[in-house]
């Protein structure tokens, strides 16, 4: 799909129809070849509501971390209930934490208590995102790691499963030779 995609060329117009389609397929067509410029948040919104799966969430999540509502929509979609709705946020956070280069350390630092609220969810493709974007944002550099592991800390302490597996599994890979190996050199 993404040679396809590459063929196709970055079309609005095409990106809606192929969403209106309702095929799996089509809906991640539809993410390679959206102009993020053009997305709009009732699109988001309309768009989200269709999740089905995580990779069409994961894909999508792609394009709209590139529009200009991506930081407010993890706020929002964080709080919902919907499974692939709290998905998304994470996806989208996750992506931002390795896309967005110029984005400050506070914009990330904020996150960490959204982060923290979600992380009882025993939903696997919500704990599952939710780990991706703490380990996201803690491998952007030292201090971003150094509040990922206390964050991490922080989640453990909670009284249930989820959060005990996105801190262990957050720990292990933020706390990791390689991983420091890697920001020290930064």
């Amino acid at each position: 799909l993404r040679d396809f995609a590459k063929q196709v060329g970055t079309d609005h117009a095409l990106a809606l129809a192929l969403w209106h389609t309702g095929l799996h397929e089509a809906h991640i067509l539809a993410s390679y070849s959206d102009d993020p410029k053009q997305v709009t948040e009732e699109q988001m919104e309309t768009w989200v509501m269709d999740f089905d799966s995580w990779d069409v969430c994961d894909q999508v999540c792609g394009l709209f971390e590139e529009s200009p509502f991506a930081y407010q929509k993890v706020f929002e979609w964080s709080r919902r209930s919907e499974e692939f709705v709290k998905r998304a946020a994470f996806a989208i956070l996750a992506g931002l934490a390795v896309h967005d280069k110029n984005a400050s350390d506070d914009r990330f630092e904020q996150f960490f208590k959204t982060i923290e609220s979600q992380a009882n969810d025993d939903r696997n493709f919500v704990k599952k995102a939710v780990n991706w974007a703490l380990r996201n944002i803690g491998k952007r550099n030292r201090r971003l790691n150094s509040g990922a592991i206390e964050c991490a800390h922080r989640i453990a302490r909670f009284d249930s499963r989820s959060s005990r597996w996105i801190a262990s599994d957050a720990l292990r890979e933020l706390t990791a030779e390689k991983t420091q190996t890697r920001l020290k050199n930064k």
